[in-house]
């Protein structure tokens, strides 16, 4: 089986061979944003996450703490479901889930998708780890990982993606998180983390099992 970064990698070229003045674009966005630290301010090992209550997509609430109570937890922010990258990295995430729950943690995947009846329905929510929906990108600003998307990146969901995140978001159009994941011990602080900027690039999962083998 590829590992993720041989998935994301082969992604990448083939838009560097469909699309090479998209890619372009985004490269030298993803260069400014690195120069100007975006995602500098994410929560640090050592720091104690901020709590949360956010709605699955059945409208229930779960909360950071009353998830803390069952073990460690895994905490991975991704852009949507009609994100190719995100769903990649979910997948591969979803084949190590059961290992993740041997090593006594659980996953979160949080996004800014409002949860309503058709997101059930996507593949993403048919998942068996928990999706919760942060619509105004509040919790990924707490932990430091939101990031104001360039009208070059808009412009392209807009129109060569036709996406409307207005409706996706329930609202908000322009803010998404930077892909980061984040583990975190059972007294809430992190323990390790993950962020970049450049959403192509993501953890690798099996990072993720050695660092809950390390806790455990």
């Amino acid at each position: 089986m590829k590992t993720l970064k041989e998935q994301t990698d082969a992604k990448i070229a083939a838009g560097r061979k469909n699309n090479p003045n998209f890619m372009k674009g985004v490269d030298d966005i993803i260069a400014k944003a690195k120069s100007f630290q975006e995602g500098k301010d994410a929560i640090k090992i050592g720091e104690k996450a901020p709590d949360f209550q956010l709605p699955n997509p059945k409208g229930d609430s779960v909360s950071l703490s009353s998830l803390l109570e069952k073990g460690p937890l895994v905490v991975t922010f991704y852009r949507g479901s009609w994100c190719p990258y995100c769903n990649l990295q979910l997948r591969a995430l979803q084949a190590k889930l059961s290992e993740i729950h041997t090593l006594g943690a659980e996953l979160v995947a949080i996004s800014p998708e409002v949860p309503d009846g058709s997101l059930t329905k996507n593949e993403i929510n048919e998942m068996d780890f928990i999706v919760l929906s942060d619509q105004d990108a509040k919790v990924a600003s707490q932990y430091g990982v939101a990031w104001e998307v360039p009208e070059f990146l808009m412009e392209h969901m807009r129109v060569d993606r036709n996406l409307d995140l207005k409706k996706i978001n329930n609202g908000n159009a322009s803010i998404l998180p930077i892909p980061a994941t984040f583990i975190l011990g059972t007294d809430g602080v992190v323990k390790w983390s993950y962020v970049n900027v450049d959403y192509r690039t993501r953890s690798e999962p099996e990072e993720i099992i050695e660092a809950l083998k390390a806790l455990s």
